[in-house]
């Protein structure tokens, strides 16, 4: 049964794709994301049944196809054609979100896991050393989940919350908040290292370097709109 009752295709597409989580979960797929686990560790608040759930509904859809991972077990999930078409309106939707829909963020906004989750696929590792380099992020607001780790050989980077073992290039303290505000763009990195927001220890040159190879957001760039054109009436 329809949920508006209309056969408007606005609210054809809003009965699926307005679901909870179901346009986060269209985001990671077009970020890349092919795997259950890597879909828990960007959204780490939707629970087990519900991400199911949501998996299953787009498969039925046609939005996405499910494959058998090859030489291990579970599966995969990609963006079929039509889903693929669903890219200009979640890309449009983002900058409207940075445009227009900021504002100062609450506490439990504050998602350190979705935080590291897109600064390690966002690290730009053409801009680091040749061979490995271990990255450890220290959050000193946090009590847990409070150090990462980023495992970087050539292309491939691990995002770990143990301790790998292994000696760190450059520590990287800071409180979650100003990070994500890094991570927005609303601070300046060189900015946010000149007013000691963030702090580094470990290889110099690291650390000089970091406004270029951290991961922000693809969005950064977009700033706040000016409020007043809020509460203005626009005639078409």
């Amino acid at each position: 049964m329809s949920d508006y009752g209309q056969f408007c295709p606005v609210a054809k597409a809003t009965e699926l794709l307005g679901e909870k989580w179901m346009l986060l979960i269209l985001r990671e797929l077009l970020l890349g994301t092919h795997r259950y686990n890597e879909f828990q560790r960007a959204l780490s608040r939707i629970s087990p049944s519900l991400l199911i759930k949501r998996l299953k509904q787009l498969e039925s859809a046609g939005i996405i196809v499910r494959k058998a991972q090859q030489g291990r077990k579970g599966h995969e999930y990609f963006l079929t054609p039509a889903g693929k078409e669903l890219a200009p309106i979640v890309e449009h939707l983002a900058t409207w979100g940075m445009r227009w829909a900021q504002g100062q963020l609450d506490e439990d906004e504050l998602d350190v896991e979705f935080l590291m989750w897109d600064i390690q696929r966002r690290l730009q590792t053409d801009m680091l050393p040749d061979g490995e380099t271990i990255l450890c992020f220290i959050f000193n607001d946090l009590t847990t989940f409070k150090n990462w780790w980023l495992v970087v050989r050539n292309d491939e980077v691990d995002l770990c919350t143990e301790n790998p073992g292994k000696d760190v290039d450059l520590y990287i303290t800071t409180t979650l908040r100003n990070l994500v505000e890094i991570w927005k763009g609303d601070i300046e990195i060189k900015q946010a290292l000149r007013k000691e927001l963030i702090k580094t220890q470990g290889n110099k040159q690291l650390a000089k370097t970091m406004p270029d190879w951290l991961g922000i957001c693809l969005y950064a760039d977009i700033r706040p709109g000016d409020p007043a054109m809020m509460k203005i009436a626009v005639d078409d």
